[in-house]
C-alpha cells in the first residue's frame, strides 16, 4: 500500500485528497515508511522531519474536512533541498561549515509552500553548497541513483532527484546555477523545471552565483511541476532579481492542442558541438517525431556554439561563487570538502576584466537567442548527452556532454523530461527551452510528451 501511495503524482493525490478519498495523514505516513525502508541506502535525506510532517498533515486534514481546501498542494508531502532556509531547522548546504546553521525564517518559497498547505518531509542532500560533485569527505554521504545504486543521481540537487524518482516525496525543491535541477532530473528520469530567471524568488536560498541562480520544482511529471509553479511563481521584493510580471495559470494550458507550435531542434549541439550517445540521440529523434504527430512543427535551428555559452557560465559561476565564499575559504578552508573547496577556489584567479567581458558577451548572446526564437516557440535538445555515470572523480560529471548551462546564461525557462531508457535501463533525457516568461508553454509541451509517450508508468525497482 505504501508504494502505491508514494507513487501517486501530485495531481492524482491532490484529487483524492480534495474528494476525501485519501487522508493527508495516511499519505504522509506512506512516505515516511518508504523513507525509513530505503533511505539508508539512497541517502536522499540529510534530515527527516517526521513528527513535524505528521503534525502538518493533521492540520491539513482538519482544514480540508472543514471545507478549507487550499489547492493542489494542500496535504502533499514535499522535500526541500538543504540550501533552502527553514525556520528553526538546520540548513547545512551539505557542508560541515554550516552544520549548525539554523535560520530564523523560511526562504520565501518554503513559506509559500507552507501557506499552500504542503507537508514538509525533510531536508534533502546536495552537492556541497550546490557546486562540485558527489563527495565522501562531508558530514553526510552523497545521494545515490535509485535506478542503479552504483550510479550518480546528478546534482547539485542530488537528493531531490533521487527522492522524487524513488517515491520518497511527491515533489521537491531544487536549485539550478548551471544545470542543478535539470542534471539530476535527467539522470533520475524525472521532470525538473528551471524557471525563467526572476520568476521564482531565491530569497533565503544559500547562493552560489547571484546572476545565474534559479529556484524551481522537481517532480515525477511536468504536470506536477506546473502545480508547484502556481504556488512558487511571483514577485518578491526580497530578491533583487525578482521580476514583477503576471503569473499565468500554468495548469490551464495543459492538455491543449500542440498544433502550430514551432519546435527548433538544436541539432548542432548534440551532433557536432558535443556529440552525444547514440541512444540519447535516437530517443530525442523519436520524441521530435512524436511531437510532430501531436501537431507541432519541428525544424532544425542554429544558435551560438554550445562551448561559448558553457565557457561563459563557468567564468561567471566560479567568480561569483568565490566572491560569496571568500571569507570562509580564507579563514576556515578545512571546513569544506576537498572537491567543493577546489571548485570554488578556482574563481580566485579570474581577473575582473575577464568577468566583466563575460557579462558583456552574455548580454549579446542573450539578445541573439531572443532574435533566433522569434521563429520558434521552443528549442529541443538533450539535457545530458549520456545516462548517469558511475561514482568517481569530478571528471565523471561529464560536463562535456551537458546542454544545461546555455540557459542559465540567457535565463530562459528550461524543462528536463525523461525521453526513454538506455539498453541497461538508465533514464535518457530531453530538454525543452522556451522564451522568457513562457514557462507555461514549456510545461505544456513536456506534459503532452509524457502523456503521449507513456514513459511515466516505469519506476525504478527498489526492494
Amino acid at each position: 500500500m505504501s508504494e502505491e501511495l508514494s507513487f501517486l503524482t501530485i495531481a492524482e493525490a491532490a484529487e483524492r485528497i480534495r474528494t476525501g478519498t485519501l487522508s493527508p495523514i495516511t499519505l504522509t505516513e506512506a512516505y515516511l515508511d518508504r523513507i525509513s525502508a530505503l533511505d539508508s541506502v539512497l541517502h536522499a535525506y540529510i534530515r527527516v522531519l517526521a513528527s513535524e510532517a505528521l503534525e502538518q498533515a493533521k492540520q491539513a486534514e482538519t482544514a480540508i474536512a472543514a471545507g478549507g481546501w487550499k489547492g493542489p498542494l494542500h496535504g502533499i508531502p514535499l522535500g526541500i533541498k538543504d540550501i533552502y532556509n527553514t525556520a528553526g531547522i538546520p540548513t547545512t548546504g551539505h557542508s560541515a561549515l554550516f552544520r549548525d546553521h539554523v535560520p530564523a525564517e523560511d526562504a520565501t518559497t518554503v513559506r509559500l509552500l507552507r501557506e499552500a498547505g504542503a507537508v514538509i518531509l525533510g531536508k534533502l542532500s546536495t552537492f556541497e553548497f550546490a557546486i562540485g560533485g558527489p563527495s565522501f569527505d562531508l558530514p553526510w554521504p552523497p545521494a545515490r541513483n535509485p535506478w542503479n545504486l552504483d550510479r550518480q543521481p546528478g546534482g547539485s540537487s542530488s537528493g531531490s532527484g533521487a527522492a522524487v524518482a524513488a517515491g520518497l516525496c511527491a515533489g521537491a525543491m531544487g536549485s539550478d546555477t548551471g544545470g542543478s535541477i535539470r542534471y539530476p532530473a535527467a539522470w533520475c528520469g524525472i521532470a525538473g523545471h528551471k524557471p525563467t530567471y526572476g520568476l521564482v524568488s531565491r530569497k533565503g536560498v544559500l547562493p552560489l552565483a547571484y546572476s545565474l541562480d534559479h529556484a524551481g520544482p522537481m517532480c515525477w511529471t511536468s504536470e506536477d511541476c506546473a502545480l508547484m509553479m502556481q504556488v512558487l511563481a511571483g514577485h518578491d521584493p526580497g530578491d533583487p532579481a525578482s521580476a514583477d510580471v503576471p503569473v499565468p495559470d500554468f495548469a490551464a494550458v495543459l492538455g491543449s492542442d500542440l498544433s502550430g507550435l514551432r519546435v527548433g531542434l538544436v541539432r548542432h549541439f548534440y551532433e557536432k558541438d558535443a556529440p552525444s550517445g547514440a541512444e540519447t540521440i535516437a530517443a530525442l529523434e523519436q520524441a521530435a517525431t512524436l511531437l510532430s504527430g501531436l501537431g507541432a512543427k519541428v525544424a532544425d535551428i542554429t544558435i551560438a556554439a554550445r562551448a561559448t555559452y558553457t565557457d561563459l557560465c563557468m567564468i561567471i559561476m566560479e567568480a561569483e561563487a568565490y566572491a560569496i565564499h571568500e571569507r570562509h575559504l580564507t579563514t576556515t578552508p578545512e571546513m569544506y570538502g576537498a572537491l567543493g573547496r577546489r571548485w570554488i577556489t578556482s574563481g580566485a584567479i579570474i581577473p575582473a576584466s575577464t568577468y566583466i567581458n563575460a557579462q558583456r558577451l552574455r548580454r549579446k548572446l542573450t539578445s541573439e537567442l531572443v532574435a533566433a526564437m522569434r521563429d520558434v516557440d521552443v528549442l529541443l535538445m538533450p539535457t545530458w548527452g549520456e545516462p548517469a555515470s558511475e561514482f568517481g572523480d569530478a571528471a565523471s560529471l561529464r560536463l562535456d556532454v551537458a546542454f544545461t548551462m546555455p540557459f542559465n546564461v540567457t535565463g530562459n525557462p528550461a524543462l528536463s523530461v525523461c525521453s526513454g531508457f538506455s539498453s541497461d535501463g538508465l533514464p535518457l533525457s530531453m530538454q525543452i527551452v522556451g522564451r522568457h516568461f513562457e514557462d507555461a508553454t514549456v510545461l505544456k509541451i513536456g506534459d503532452a510528451f509524457e502523456k503521449a509517450s507513456g514513459l511515466r508508468g516505469h519506476r525504478p525497482a527498489l526492494a
